[in-house]
């Protein structure tokens, strides 16, 4: 075993040097290799080395270089190294962090870390905290907890009677709502086609003055940065409107949320503590590796009812058992990494984290502004969409700098419009790859243009 995790410490930190000098994608031949994995189910065993070793040399090639400095693809961070340790060494406990009687020391550190967390975001002390799998899972377990609270306001048990019979409840989404908040309408048995979709603005802001007639069987989904702008729905308004009305407000913070750490943009999520409750990801602008989901209501009591589990057999005790506030139960320890990024960053190095990446994605903006391609959003975060023409010539530049290897950026649709998305979300990225990649994508978009133009011609 010693000899092993040695030799998986040498792979990996050959892996990660070699990041900076290779494609951000994989190669054809990278992609090539993968067939060397179709192979029937062994008879017999094979030795540990030998298994790590194909997998290294088959796999590391075939890896899209995310954990590096030059991919701003989605919303993807990269791995703190205090995180990525943290992870390596929870990996080596193999703890089941359900129960206390489970994992002490993963209990503890969700602890500790649900009150930095809190303390950081802005967000009322007592709330509740599930440490889940993503942001997916964050809007579920925030939106069950909205389910119970709502229908048990109506003398309805919905964990126990389920949804059939049970008093209907209205969900109110923004039309730039995430699909995670609709997949996770599905799964609750909502509905996403039942959503009331209120109009949103140029930068897919929801509009507090389109907003429907609310009451208190309302759950008003609002949005802290949209996807493709990052621009946030104007909290303060909306939340204010559904309070008095007596409604529910759930917040999809994926990466916007985190705003409220960095002082300079916190003003954009001001209004948000006021909610009730709040989904983010961890893995996205905290750096912690995949998986790692956060979900926070007000009121623990409302996520303790909707995913509370019990049994003969569980050992529990006077503290916080983690598994009452997640949809899971056995699971791995990802608070510990988290607690991990917390301790490493800081207060100060969590908000310059944040604003060094929003800076990043400024400079992308006005570099390709300057060279003369249309960006599409007001860059308030980490987030921009650049065209570079029509539909056709964008997604043939998307290619191309794709192919390029120097960085990785996705394609998007953006109201009609596509367009090619920056999101500058990983620790590891410096001005010096900011300026190495903007010097690719114009060049390249330049030599697309120009062929295109002959194209025409």
């Amino acid at each position: 075993m010693e000899q092993l995790l040695k030799s998986v410490a040498e792979r990996a930190t050959r892996y990660l040097d070699t990041l900076e000098n290779r494609n951000v994608a994989p190669t054809p031949a990278a992609l090539q290799a993968l067939s060397r994995l179709d192979e029937a189910f062994p008879e017999h065993s094979t030795d540990a080395e030998a298994v790590i070793a194909l997998l290294d040399e088959v796999g590391s090639p075939a890896t899209v270089a995310s954990a590096g400095s030059r991919y701003f693809g989605f919303v993807v961070g990269g791995s703190l190294p205090a995180a990525l340790a943290a992870n390596w060494l929870a990996g080596a406990w193999d703890q089941n962090a359900g129960l206390v009687a489970l994992s002490p020391i993963a209990a503890k550190l969700e602890m500790v870390a649900m009150r930095w967390l809190l303390d950081a975001l802005h967000l009322p002390p007592e709330c509740g905290v599930g440490f889940v799998t993503c942001a997916t899972q964050a809007n579920f377990s925030g939106l069950a907890a909205a389910r119970h609270a709502l229908l048990a306001r109506r003398g309805w048990n919905v964990e126990a009677q389920g949804l059939f019979g049970a008093p209907p409840i209205t969900v109110v989404v923004g039309e730039e709502v995430h699909v995670s908040v609709l997949k996770a309408l599905t799964m609750l048995g909502l509905g996403r086609e039942r959503v009331v979709r209120v109009p949103a603005d140029a930068q897919g802001r929801m509009r507090a003055d389109a907003l429907p007639p609310l009451d208190d069987n309302t759950i008003v989904c609002v949005q802290a940065g949209n996807v493709n702008t990052g621009a946030v729905d104007p909290l303060s308004e909306i939340i204010s409107q559904a309070k008095a009305a007596g409604a529910w407000v759930h917040v999809d913070g994926a990466f916007g949320l985190w705003a409220a750490a960095a002082p300079d943009r916190a003003h954009l999520v001001d209004g948000a503590a006021d909610a009730d409750s709040w989904a983010v990801d961890a893995h996205k602008w905290l750096n912690v590796p995949y998986d790692s989901g956060l979900v926070f209501v007000r009121d623990p009591q409302n996520l303790h009812a909707a995913l509370a589990v019990n049994a003969a057999y569980l050992v529990q005790g006077e503290t916080r058992d983690p598994t009452h506030y997640t949809p899971d139960f056995s699971r791995r320890a990802r608070g510990v990494e988290i607690w991990a990024a917390l301790r490493a960053l800081g207060r100060e190095g969590l908000a310059e984290l944040i604003e060094r990446t929003c800076h990043h994605a400024a400079h992308f903006a006005a570099g390709l502004r300057d060279a003369g391609f249309e960006v599409l959003n007001d860059v308030v975060l980490n987030q921009v969409l650049v065209s570079f023409g029509d539909a056709e010539t964008t997604r043939r530049v998307i290619a191309a700098i794709q192919q390029d290897g120097t960085c990785w950026c996705g394609g998007t649709l953006w109201q009609g419009k596509t367009a090619m998305r920056i999101s500058v979300s990983s620790w590891a990225t410096t001005g010096e790859d900011v300026e190495r990649s903007l010097e690719a994508m114009i060049r390249i978009a330049a030599k697309v243009c120009a062929v295109v133009d002959m194209e025409k011609s």
